[in-house]
């Protein structure tokens, strides 16, 4: 989960501490007795709150929508899109605390799906299905679609701390049937669900390891994880991008591209970079689109520092 009750500099100052454990528990139980128009209202006016003060989450969202719109975008355009951003992080926080308290119909009834022909597609090769996105849209709300209609779901997240806080984020996001495991330690379950044929979801946006590959982002390099292109490389599973999409009147929409194909030259490397490239321009595709919609509060573009040799 990205920020948006957060200190400047990092996005676990709140997040990742006790006050911040209770501060989730206070919202999941008050936010499901809200009314959905009052509860946007709120959570909008939270987001423009922390677009004032963050300043640091601020600045990395201006930096990264100048790679998406173009560096001689005019900084008004910017600074409308970075609100946006932080308005839209901000509601989905709101969603997040609600989730579990809505009904498999209720969740049909907000989000529309577009390509789902392709996830049964998918799976009837039986060598399961990745699902990759980004931090884009909605995804707390978009990912329990594939739960509600009983597909085995298995999704890579942040390993919050304190484990307290990350148990009680999981228990809203698995409330109805998604399996969530830490992405610090997560290659294993993912083969075991894909064995299965089953669905995995990973994010690609950002590079929560500090390893990945070094990828075309946008015209400029950004180190990306890569898992997801190895496992489908290694697995055979079909790797898919997919992402939500948040509507003015609250209600979602889901796209399921067609599914990528990689290829396979025995060249893992080669087959690996060739494979970030598929994936990155899916990436771009909606991005380029709606950058509102991207609420990413990381610096993507920030490449790691070379301990010298």
């Amino acid at each position: 989960m990205d920020r948006l009750l957060t200190e400047p500099a990092s996005r676990s100052n709140l997040d990742q501490t006790s006050l911040g454990y209770y501060t989730y528990r206070l919202l999941g139980a008050l936010v499901p007795h809200v009314p959905s128009s009052v509860g946007y209202a709120i959570f909008r006016f939270l987001g423009d709150f922390a677009y004032s003060t963050s300043t640091a989450d601020r600045e990395n969202v201006h930096d990264n929508l100048r790679h998406v719109m173009g560096g001689r975008t005019n900084p008004a355009q910017i600074e409308k899109a970075a609100r946006q951003v932080f308005r839209n992080q901000a509601y989905n926080y709101f969603d997040l605390f609600r989730v579990a308290s809505l009904d498999p119909e209720q969740i049909e009834q907000l989000v529309t799906t577009h390509g789902w022909e392709r996830v049964d597609r998918a799976l009837s090769d039986g060598k399961g299905l990745i699902i990759v996105t980004a931090h884009f849209g909605n995804v707390d709300v978009v990912a329990q679609v594939l739960a509600v209609r009983h597909y085995p779901v298995t999704v890579a997240a942040e390993h919050l701390q304190p484990e307290k806080l990350y148990q009680y984020v999981v228990s809203l996001r698995a409330s109805q049937g998604i399996r969530l495991i830490p992405a610090d330690r997560f290659l294993r379950p993912l083969y075991r669900a894909l064995r299965n044929n089953e669905i995995v979801g990973l994010a690609v946006d950002r590079n929560l390891t500090g390893t990945g590959t070094l990828t075309d982002f946008f015209g400029a390099p950004a180190l990306l994880p890569d898992a997801p292109v190895r496992v489908a490389l290694r697995t055979g599973a079909t790797l898919m991008p997919a992402f939500g999409l948040r509507q003015h009147d609250g209600t979602l929409e889901a796209f399921f591209e067609p599914p990528l194909q990689l290829e396979k030259t025995g060249n893992a490397s080669h087959d690996v970079r060739s494979g970030m490239a598929k994936v990155v321009a899916a990436l771009e595709k909606y991005i380029t689109r709606y950058p509102e919609q991207w609420v990413m509060f990381q610096p993507v573009w920030k490449l790691p520092e070379r301990t010298p040799g």
